[in-house]
């Protein structure tokens, strides 16, 4: 599966950057490829292309707040979380993902 991801949390600083760290950990874990940009503080990094959102399965969008860009996603299975649930067990989130979308790793 191909994923694009946004990562974003209230402060824009921690759990941002551990949502990224941690859905790469699930996606790559389960077999999958994902590109996880953030928006934080210091702004958006690795920024999706219009490609790479084009050649995606599914967007996740894991955050505690509103993010920038997301008409980007139109037409686009979306799957929104908080940037916790990512946290806590991105293994398991993804294998929900997996399910969602009837596909196996």
């Amino acid at each position: 599966m191909n994923i694009v991801a946004v990562a974003a949390c209230t402060a824009g600083i921690a759990h941002t950057y551990i949502a990224k760290e941690k859905l790469i950990k699930g996606a790559k874990a389960r077999g999958h490829e994902i590109k996880v940009e953030t928006q934080g503080t210091i702004g958006t990094e690795n920024e999706l292309s219009r490609e790479e959102i084009r050649a995606a399965d599914v967007v996740i969008v894991a955050a505690d707040i509103k993010i920038g860009g997301e008409e980007r996603f139109k037409g686009k299975r979306i799957i929104r979380v908080k940037t916790e649930t990512v946290i806590k067990a991105p293994i398991k989130f993804i294998e929900k993902v997996e399910q969602s979308l009837g596909v196996s790793s």
